[in-house]
């Protein structure tokens, strides 16, 4: 059942942090079932009398449901704490917001850190044991299986609108695909309906960084003082500079040097310290990221998004996947994203087009690669309250 914390008011902001407890197991495409799996969510804002207000965005890779709260673990505001709050693009004065932590994930959904029933000691009466290695692969529509669950949960039949960037617009567009009559709008950013060979080998490299780290033995390390944070670490970078565009790296970093500890000017050490103040940026980047998230639901969450290609869940046609549907849609990319480029969001919009769907499409220019749809920009502001609205 749900369990909702106090309401807290950040200037008119109010969210509340609860968790959903589904009440039968949760079926997954390896056909395996989750149980008793839980969805940490926050909410943001109030619902109308039949709750047609609600907004559910859904987040990326590295997410969670802290899209406009402060992060519990970093103290940093939400990381999309620019879109969404009173008279925002996303605007909680008018909507009922919901974001939640997917399954596999590590900020309070069931996932590999979590308890495994299984492991149920009933001489002790105690369930310590992690699932580890044991969580079943799931997949971008278990996620979404998941997010189904919850809005049933949570008595709401059809979201005034679903949004999501990244990994969070395929989500979006799985639950278009799979779910039709769940959203009215589907607002698609930066992402694709299928990873490419070329995502899929980045991904890859960063599991590998992972499984390497002796401290991740064999996924079993969360009783040991030890946890792979180098492995982690390396697998952020790499996918740190999948999220950047060249464009921005020069202008923000070049090639200049990194100045040293003691304040004096940077010089090339001779050495393998960090010289490059892209490189010092690479190595906060990763040593960050390992004090709030797991890596083992890294490997899932990533193997998650590799497994995704909805015409090939619908037949093979991307066209088939939305046939009949009645939602509006909006795709918008970046011209510097090289992670998810233009080209993956035309795609889709000739898809939606074949199936005689509603559909927008913008192309923004920004000089951020794929992050940019996390950044400052007035272009966007305006698409995503246009179209929410």
């Amino acid at each position: 059942m749900a369990s909702p914390a106090n309401p807290m008011v950040l200037s008119r902001l109010t969210h509340v942090s609860a968790s959903y407890d589904l009440p039968k197991a949760l079926p997954l495409d390896s056909g395996q079932a989750l149980e008793a799996a839980r969805i940490a969510y926050e909410t943001y804002g109030e619902p109308n009398a039949d709750k047609s207000n609600a907004v559910l965005i859904c987040h990326a890779l590295t997410g969670d449901q802290y899209v406009a709260s402060k992060h519990p673990v970093t103290g940093k505001p939400g990381w999309w704490e620019r879109m969404v709050g009173p008279g925002k693009p996303i605007d909680t004065d008018r909507f009922y917001v919901i974001c939640a932590n997917v399954i596999g994930s590590c900020m309070g959904s069931t996932g590999p850190a979590s308890p495994d029933p299984a492991a149920f000691d009933s001489a002790s009466d105690a369930n310590d044991a992690p699932y580890g290695m044991r969580f079943p692969v799931i997949t971008v529509r278990d996620m979404v299986r998941g997010l189904v669950g919850l809005l049933d949960g949570l008595g709401i039949d059809q979201l005034h609108a679903v949004v999501g960037g990244s990994m969070g617009g395929m989500q979006a567009l799985s639950l278009a695909a799979n779910w039709p009559d769940r959203a009215a709008r589907v607002l698609v950013i930066a992402s694709t309906a299928r990873h490419s060979a070329q995502n899929i080998a980045f991904h890859e490299v960063g599991r590998q960084a992972i499984m390497a780290d002796p401290a991740w033995a064999d996924g079993d390390y969360y009783a040991s003082d030890a946890s792979p944070d180098n492995g982690l670490a390396v697998a952020r970078m790499a996918a740190h500079i999948t999220y950047l565009s060249e464009e921005g790296l020069t202008a923000k970093f070049g090639r200049r040097l990194q100045d040293r500890p003691d304040g004096t000017r940077g010089a090339k050490s001779f050495g393998f310290d960090a010289d490059f103040q892209v490189e010092s940026y690479l190595r906060y980047q990763g040593s960050g990221f390992t004090q709030r998230f797991d890596a083992n639901s890294y490997l899932y969450i990533t193997r998650a998004m590799d497994y995704l290609d909805i015409a090939e869940e619908h037949g093979g046609k991307l066209a088939d996947a939305f046939a009949g549907t009645t939602a509006r849609f909006c795709l918008v990319s970046f011209d510097t994203d090289w992670l998810y480029p233009t080209a993956e969001s035309r795609h889709i919009v000739h898809a939606l087009n074949a199936a005689g769907a509603k559909v927008s499409f913008v192309e923004l220019s920004a000089p951020n690669g794929h992050d940019s749809f996390l950044l400052e920009h007035e272009g966007l502001d305006q698409v995503v309250r246009g179209f929410v609205e």
